[in-house]
């Protein structure tokens, strides 16, 4: 029977890695951010459904969906975050489930559901993580410094815009006390790839 574990973090704490370590160990992995991806493909048709909510500005000259011009506009508002979730969600859950209920089809030791805003859906009660039932939920935590400083280096952002993005998610600390099981990301690849060891050999001891 399938282990089906729920992964989240925030910006800039290094879930992905932590996501990738479980996949070479042999997890299943379901990406909520993959998935919105192909939705938000050229030509699909949610592209059309957030030009019309949120104007022409969010496409490009191509009419492809501009990622950053959403992204301000979401960051920096409540409200249109939780128009554009009305519009996505919905179709992340079904697809989540679809290949969930695959996964457990082929009877893999760890389903690993990666979903960014996981730990605030579950309180809202909204998007992919409300349709979802785990046996466990693991955090990837680093402190608020470095959430800012990686995306200073990474992703080219001002301070003010780093803290705006940080501002727009349930602080991880607050998360952590939600979570079953928490990676601390803050020290070296080593010591993060050793938690994610000791962790799949905990979620496949049964």
């Amino acid at each position: 029977m399938s282990n089906v574990v729920g992964l989240s973090g925030g910006i800039g704490s290094g879930k992905t890695t932590v996501a990738d370590m479980l996949e070479k160990l042999g997890a299943v992995i379901i990406d909520a951010d993959a998935i919105v991806h192909e939705l938000e493909a050229a030509g699909q048709p949610l592209v059309d459904e957030i030009a019309a909510c949120f104007g022409p500005e969010v496409l490009d000259a191509k009419g492809s969906l501009d990622r950053k011009a959403l992204g301000d506009i979401v960051f920096s508002d409540p409200d249109a975050r939780q128009r554009l979730g009305q519009l996505v969600h919905p179709r992340v859950g079904a697809e989540m489930l679809r290949q969930l209920a695959e996964a457990r089809e082929a009877n893999v030791p760890v389903i690993v559901l990666d979903i960014p805003l996981l730990f605030e859906g579950r309180k809202a009660g909204t998007g992919s993580a409300a349709l979802m039932d785990f046996d466990a939920t693991i955090l990837v935590w680093v402190p608020r410094r470095l959430q800012i400083e990686r995306q200073l280096t990474r992703d080219g952002y001002g301070r003010d815009e780093a803290e705006r993005r940080i501002a727009s998610q349930m602080p991880l600390d607050e998360k952590r006390a939600l979570a079953d099981h928490v990676i601390d990301n803050s020290g070296s690849l080593e010591a993060t790839e050793h938690q994610v060891r000791e962790l799949y050999a905990e979620l496949t001891s049964d």
